[in-house]
């Protein structure tokens, strides 16, 4: 059996739309006090990964000479 495949608008799913309207589209009010993320735990762990990838570097290069 063949399947018909209906294709939407791109004004969406209200053919009384105004062109170049989305019919479901919510209202964009932007406001820097609704969306605020505090990323300080990121630096933190950062820089507790840098200091750990550095001493165990460290480690790797002085086992090298006693290795030898």
């Amino acid at each position: 059996m063949s399947r018909k495949n209906r294709r939407q608008s791109r004004e969406g799913l209200n053919p009384t739309a105004a062109p170049g309207t989305l019919a479901n589209s919510p209202i964009m009010g932007h406001s820097k006090s609704t969306f605020n993320p505090d990323y300080s735990y990121v630096s933190k762990d950062l820089r507790r990964i840098g200091m750990l990838a550095g001493s165990f570097i460290t480690i790797l290069v002085i086992l090298s000479f006693f290795l030898r």
